[in-house]
């Protein structure tokens, strides 16, 4: 059965042409001048890469700082024993900090935040969350920086804008870099950061081209085909 798309979509559609990559900042323009949602929806960067997610060499995970944030309020919870890590969470400004007390509120099914970080002592415990919060991409793990003695800058970072990237079983990465109400060259510069953390983060056990595909899409747009050529020869 064809999907009914709506007016504005199909003026989206006729802006693209013949969907051939462009240069980042041609892809933002482009972007814009698509028409809008109601709503401030959210640009997002996706990746097709030539990794075996199965290989666990080649699974691709971090985080990378936005420059101008991803203009959305993100709610942080810290797992943390009474102490100077706990105090230092709550003066960072973390919305929820805590011990047994979270961990319980998690295990009865509470998950009003966005982002979950531990202090290596707290993981003793914590990691019993795995089979809730794992599935909601919200357990704490050292190769995200989630994990760390150093909670006060952790809290910072992620409420400054600070994102999480993991490739999917199908070796996509899709990573959120801005609203469609900031400037253009906030977008592009958001975009730009991810994509050369997407590089940097090239396993070595991978030959032949590596990002297969990338396109930039608003949450209600189709996608704008980005050309990465400046990034990397291999894309």
């Amino acid at each position: 059965m064809a999907v009914k798309r709506s007016k504005r979509y199909k003026k989206a559609i006729s802006l693209l042409g013949e969907r051939k990559p462009q240069p980042l900042k041609a892809a933002v323009a482009l972007l814009a001048k698509m028409p809008r949602a109601k709503f401030t929806e959210t640009v997002d960067l996706a990746f097709h890469l030539g990794v075996d997610p199965k290989q666990s060499d080649q699974m691709i995970r971090g985080t990378v700082p936005l420059p101008h944030g991803t203009g959305k309020v993100v709610r942080v919870l810290v797992f943390a024993k009474p102490g100077a890590a706990a105090e230092a969470a709550k003066a960072a400004g973390a919305e929820y900090v805590g011990f047994d007390d979270m961990i319980k509120k998690c295990q009865e099914g509470w998950a009003e935040f966005d982002v979950a970080i531990a202090t290596p002592e707290a993981m003793t415990e914590v990691r019993k969350l795995g089979k809730i919060l794992g599935p909601r991409g919200l357990m704490p793990n050292p190769k995200t920086g989630t994990v760390t003695e150093d909670t006060a800058k952790a809290v910072k970072e992620f409420k400054a804008g600070r994102v999480e990237f993991k490739v999917d079983k199908g070796g996509n990465v899709h990573v959120p870099v801005g609203k469609i109400n900031f400037a253009p060259e906030q977008i592009e510069e958001n975009a730009r950061t991810v994509i050369e953390a997407i590089f940097k983060a090239r396993p070595a056990s991978v030959k032949g081209r590596y990002v297969l595909s990338c396109t930039l899409s608003t949450t209600m747009s189709p996608p704008v085909p980005v050309d990465l050529k400046e990034f990397a020869t291999t894309a």
